[in-house]
């Protein structure tokens, strides 16, 4: 079997990022609403996404690569899109996102938010719950970040977890 095609967009190219590694930036202006690139890769079952994520976390724990690419599919398949031909999953996180992941009878696309600039990195929200908040860092830097990886609907139940610890810390300091 050979190996698919590298996934590509007429709407943007990988380049250096200024969030994290390299990321994906837009080659020309994107009009809102626009079908940028899919997110490809292995379509595969819960369980096996359980057992990659499992191994994820041991090569993350062992100093390597914590980095995730699953996106739930629907509730008995995932997508992993772990593979060096889905430019897709070179698209950083951000707090205040460009683009939003939309499910397409089981195709993940990346799609514009709002109008986005020539030149500008194209961001989404990887929509992480709030359960492992700490082992993903965020490194986007915008005004509304809180320093994880969280969804944004899950934002205020961290920020509330971090009130907590700091005033646990003041005490012990005290």
């Amino acid at each position: 079997m050979s190996k698919p095609k590298k996934t590509t967009s007429p709407w943007a190219r990988v380049r250096r990022s200024k969030i994290h590694g390299r990321g994906v930036i837009a080659t020309k202006d994107i009009p809102s609403g626009t079908r940028i690139i899919e997110y490809a890769g292995e379509r595969i079952t819960k369980a096996e996404s359980d057992r990659r994520d499992e191994v994820r976390a041991a090569r993350r724990a062992a100093g390597g690569d914590g980095c995730v690419y699953i996106f739930e599919i629907n509730k008995r398949h995932d997508l992993d899109g772990h593979m060096s031909w889905n430019t897709a999953r070179l698209i950083n996180h951000s707090c205040e996102p460009n683009c939003e992941s939309t499910n397409v009878r089981g195709h993940i696309w990346i799609v514009a938010r709002r109008d986005i600039a020539a030149g500008e990195e194209l961001s989404f929200d990887y929509g992480f719950d709030v359960e492992n908040w700490q082992d993903h860092p965020c490194l986007c830097g915008s005004g509304k970040c809180v320093g994880y990886i969280v969804a944004k609907s899950h934002r205020w139940r961290l920020k509330k977890r971090l009130r907590k610890a700091r005033r646990i810390a003041k005490k012990t300091q005290a």
